[in-house]
C-alpha cells in the first residue's frame, strides 16, 4: 500500500498532529473498526479519562492486530469525547498511541451509548 497525506494550500491547515486528508493506493484490503470503548475484556471501565483513551486505543490496536495490521495501516480515525473538556488530553492520548503518524481524523463531542465511557474511537485502515 502506498499512502500520501494532503493538506490543501487552500483550505486551513490541520491542528494539532493530522492529515486534512490520505490517499491510498495498491490497497488490498481495507478494515472498517467499529467505535472502540474503553473498556477491558472484563467490562471493567477505569474513571479517568487517559487512562480510558489508553484502553481504547489498546482496543483499537487489537482490532488491528487481528487483521494482521498496526496503527501504520489507519487512514481514518473519528474519536466521539462526552465532553470538549477532553480535547486537549484527547490530543496528548493521540499522540501517545499514534506517535508522528499522521491519519485523517474528525473529533465528535457527542452523548456516548454508556455514560461512564469517556471517548468511543472508530477508524479505518487499508493493507
Amino acid at each position: 500500500m502506498q499512502r500520501r497525506t494532503i493538506n490543501a494550500a487552500d483550505a486551513p491547515q490541520s491542528q494539532g498532529g493530522y492529515a486534512q486528508a490520505v490517499e491510498t493506493s495498491g490497497v488490498a484490503r481495507t478494515l472498517y473498526i467499529s467505535g472502540q470503548i474503553p473498556a477491558g475484556v472484563d467490562g471493567s471501565v477505569p474513571a479517568a479519562f487517559s487512562d480510558q483513551a489508553r484502553l481504547a486505543w489498546a482496543n483499537v490496536e487489537a482490532q488491528l492486530r487481528a487483521a494482521g495490521m498496526t496503527f501504520d495501516n489507519l487512514v481514518k480515525v473519528t474519536i466521539f469525547l462526552a465532553d470538549r473538556k477532553y480535547a486537549m488530553e484527547n490530543r496528548a492520548a493521540r499522540a501517545e498511541a499514534l506517535g508522528d503518524r499522521r491519519v485523517a481524523m474528525t473529533v465528535v463531542i457527542a452523548g456516548i451509548f454508556d455514560a461512564a465511557w469517556l471517548l468511543e474511537i472508530e477508524a479505518v485502515a487499508a493493507a
